[in-house]
């Protein structure tokens, strides 16, 4: 690569083309250190902003100070001693003492400041070009640094406990307004999460779910003791009572139906009157009997059923055999394809009901997490004890999270350094902070200056 005068000007603002030469004694300019490659690409560029053009023309502007301030205490050096060698007087020392030591001043901090982003001059002076061959030993320490100092334990715990994140969000759930917002976005991602779910896996899941809970939960002995309750509250009585009602109207409305059943069932030589009277005295028999046993709350039926009931709920609960048989006839039920529709298509009707209460903004839904959330964040406001306990949940996840993790964060910032262009890497940073580093040039020159005034004057007092 051909080398331009900025190569070797001190305080030229191009880096020279050995800045990135690796410290094994290599050839000046003959390579650049770029850091690993990330894996299946080459090394990353940092994007430039408009920012970063503006400060680069600063950096520029106060090198050329820092140079020009350079030649001009040479210049004074080379017409004080001129003037020293042509008798001009004591003063002319004094000055070219001055000048003399500001050029030495001027020029260790050039080194100095230069070396940290390229080779001064394009010579492969050790411990040079630090940034660019140091690249990836900065990012290393810097990750080790944030690690230990900014995720430990004890310091994330220390700054989330000043913070007081529960006081602070409840007096915001507090605002009605960002309850409104809250339940807004919490809408939304409710939403969105339904859209993305696919209606047959989630159907899959949750039928297997009910038919293996179901399965591997023997119902028998809970059905039993829930009858067992309803049979002694009476409750039973209202399903007779309806029964008996509904059978009493059935009966009147269809006698001729019922006789007609009896009589069809009346063996073929008996006389056809015959059949007739044996039908209607049965019809009325049972219609006296769904009466009396409808109007009679003590009727003997009812009694027998009250028995039939409490022992069949004993048998649920204590016998094996009637147990069994339920077990058979749960499992038969769900292993009917009817069912496993039934349970499959009640997604869809529960997804289609939570999808339009939250559209709505006005539904039971969003009004009620709107109150629940005012409701919380007014407490939280008030109560300390709440505020102690969410703080401390939240301060065990971060310390949880950081301890955890520490080693996946810090690597972050040491892989991503490592994956920057070196020589980009050296010209942004040097845009950030280069033109700070220029003034530590004229500072260099300035205290140079007083330095060898005072050095030369204090000489020329002792030495009479």
């Amino acid at each position: 690569m051909e080398r331009t005068k900025t190569d070797v000007v001190p305080g030229a603002d191009v880096p020279a083309g050995a800045d990135g030469t690796p410290p094994d004694g290599g050839r000046a300019g003959t390579g650049r250190a770029r850091g690993p490659v990330p894996p299946g690409g080459s090394p990353q560029s940092l994007a430039d902003s408009p920012a970063d053009a503006e400060k680069r023309r600063g950096v520029r502007r106060m090198k050329t100070l820092a140079t020009g301030l350079l030649l001009g205490v040479a210049l004074v050096y080379a017409l004080a001693t001129w003037a020293k060698a042509a008798g001009a007087g004591g003063w002319a020392g004094y000055v070219a003492a001055a000048a003399e030591a500001g050029m030495v001043g001027a020029l260790a901090d050039w080194f100095a400041v230069t070396a940290l982003f390229k080779r001064p001059l394009g010579l492969p002076i050790p411990h040079t070009a630090i940034i660019p061959t140091k690249k990836d030993q900065l990012g290393v320490s810097l990750g080790e640094f944030v690690g230990e100092n900014f995720l430990s334990g004890d310091v994330v715990r220390q700054r989330l406990r000043k913070v007081g994140i529960g006081r602070r969000l409840g007096a915001w759930l507090a605002e009605p307004k960002n309850a409104d917002r809250v339940t807004a976005e919490l809408s939304t991602a409710l939403r969105g999460a339904l859209t993305v779910l696919r209606d047959s896996d989630v159907q899959a899941v949750v039928g297997e779910a009910i038919t293996r809970r179901a399965d591997a939960q023997e119902i028998a002995p809970g059905l039993g003791k829930m009858l067992e309750k309803v049979v002694a509250d009476g409750g039973h009585r209202r399903v007779v009572d309806l029964v008996c009602v509904r059978a009493h109207d059935w009966l009147t409305s269809h006698g001729d139906s019922v006789m007609t059943a009896v009589s069809g069932g009346a063996p073929g030589w008996t006389p056809r009157f015959v059949d007739r009277k044996v039908g209607e005295r049965v019809y009325k028999e049972l219609l006296r009997f769904v009466t009396e046993m409808r109007d009679m709350p003590e009727h003997p039926a009812r009694g027998a059923v009250d028995r039939f009931l409490k022992d069949f709920a004993g048998d649920l609960q204590s016998d094996t055999d009637t147990r069994e048989r339920v077990e058979r006839l749960k499992s038969e039920v769900l292993g009917r394809g009817e069912v496993q529709d039934l349970i499959a298509s009640a997604w869809g009707s529960v997804r289609t009901m939570i999808v339009a209460a939250a559209e709505d903004e006005h539904s039971e839904l969003r009004q009620r997490t709107r109150s629940a959330l005012l409701s919380l964040g007014q407490r939280l406001a008030r109560d300390g004890r709440l505020q102690n306990k969410v703080d401390g949940w939240l301060e065990g996840a971060a310390v949880y999270v950081v301890t955890t993790y520490r080693a996946e964060i810090t690597s972050l910032i040491t892989d991503t350094v490592a994956s920057w262009d070196a020589d980009h890497t050296s010209k942004k940073i040097e845009a950030h902070i280069g033109r700070d580093l220029q003034f530590i040039r004229i500072n260099g020159t300035v205290v140079g200056a007083l330095a060898g005034l005072c050095i030369y004057a204090v000489s020329r007092v002792l030495g009479g």
